[in-house]
């Protein structure tokens, strides 16, 4: 099922999630409804806080990015309870965009390598080291968990200059492909 994405503005998406427990229910057809979500979107990762939730889960899948970075090849995961308990290497600056934030794209500081521990769709642990492309995606949507958008991250002059771009998806007045929420 599409779901609603909770656009800029909406107080959810500045909520810092929680963990799940091991029997949240119907964990399973979340996760698909988010990837359906997202998909629906043209999005490459969602974050419960994008349709409302707070709870500490968020899928990825770069498989589209393959042909423009090969390490991106079948790279498709779900995040639960994920905590970043590392961030390394050189900070890059890349462009970024967000479901949440229609028609915005601004290139955003980053550190090029984290390492992060979480659970699978299986609810089986991992830590696991990700640099380049992988590592921004997750630090993107990993930052939803925490309440805090990509445009928290730009220069100040820049937030500046979106001001009225951002006023415009809070009062509603944005045209996106996809179902929202405001």
């Amino acid at each position: 099922m599409i779901l609603p994405i909770y656009l800029y503005g909406h107080p959810v998406l500045r909520k810092e999630t929680k963990d799940i427990p091991p029997d949240y229910p119907h964990l399973s057809l979340l996760l698909d409804n988010m990837y359906e979500t997202m998909y629906n979107a043209n999005g490459v990762g969602l974050a419960a806080p994008q349709i409302g939730l707070e709870d500490r889960i968020l899928v990825i899948d770069l498989t589209s990015c393959e042909k423009d970075d090969p390490s991106c090849t079948g790279f498709k995961k779900v995040f639960i309870n994920a905590h970043i308990i590392e961030r390394d290497g050189e900070e890059v600056l890349m462009e970024e965009g967000c479901l949440s934030i229609p028609n915005i794209h601004e290139k955003v500081p980053r550190p090029n390598q984290i390492r992060i521990r979480y659970l699978d769709e299986n609810l089986q642990p991992h830590d696991e080291v990700y640099e380049g492309y992988k590592a921004r995606v997750i630090q993107h949507e990993y930052d939803h968990l925490d309440g805090i958008l990509f445009t928290d991250r730009i220069a100040g002059i820049r937030k500046q200059l979106i001001r009225s771009k951002l006023n415009k998806i809070m009062t509603g007045n944005v045209s996106c492909s996809y179902k929202v929420k405001r």
